[in-house]
């Protein structure tokens, strides 16, 4: 059985999720805490839930959905991975944080553990997520589809009704189309969880998102 709680963080109410199995190990998904009391929510949680963190995944190197790298890093020891395109973005997060909300941190980030690549997986307690390429939000976007349970974490790629913007550093409308056509594969009774927003399904993205074509 899978549990996956969501956090929203941040200005942007950015989705952060902890997704755990009964035999206490968990994977972090974009963790954008930027407050410290949405910090103290996150890693309050798995102490409660008695949980080991084994992954810091982020979906694409955006800073919103990055902030609370530091405190994982410090509290667990993790290192974020991510796609390889997207490096360029973690090596300047305080920077982004000052082009998007006009005040720079001097927060200390942890350096890229981890490259990912498309088909990779990723392993925590009995589960396994695959790692999807999907740019066109930022080039190295990438979704992770949990198949065993019919779950897809989006990050930017594909929100309820709508889809990442594609007008920044690296985006693409063309590549979001593609890459929304490879999602648009998978099972329609998957469940998205978006990076901003609320869940979804493949299904209904299909039947009511202007964006989703098979």
């Amino acid at each position: 059985m899978i549990n996956i709680q969501r956090f929203v963080c941040n200005m942007f109410q950015e989705n952060s999720y902890v997704a755990s199995d009964d035999s206490g190990e968990c994977i972090i998904v974009d963790c954008g805490a930027f407050y410290e009391e949405e910090r103290r929510a996150i890693t309050n949680y798995i102490q409660a839930e008695h949980l080991t963190p084994k992954h810091l995944v982020a979906t694409h190197g955006h800073v919103d959905h990055n902030f609370g790298i530091d405190t994982i890093y410090k509290q667990y020891g993790l290192q974020p991975e991510i796609h390889s395109s997207d490096e360029g973005f973690m090596t300047r997060l305080n920077e982004q944080a000052e082009q998007f909300i006009g005040y720079r941190p001097d927060n200390i980030y942890p350096a890229v553990g981890k490259y990912l690549a498309d088909g990779d997986e990723l392993t925590f307690g009995t589960h396994s997520a695959t790692i999807i390429h999907t740019p066109g939000h930022s080039q190295g976007s990438v979704c992770l589809y949990l198949k065993d349970e019919d779950i897809l974490f989006t990050g930017d790629t594909l929100f309820h009704l709508s889809i990442g913007r594609t007008d920044l550093e690296g985006g693409s409308m063309m590549q979001i189309i593609q890459s929304l056509r490879h999602l648009a594969q998978l099972p329609d009774n998957t469940v998205i969880l978006p990076g901003h927003g609320n869940q979804s399904t493949i299904g209904a993205e299909l039947e009511h998102n202007p964006f989703m074509d098979r």
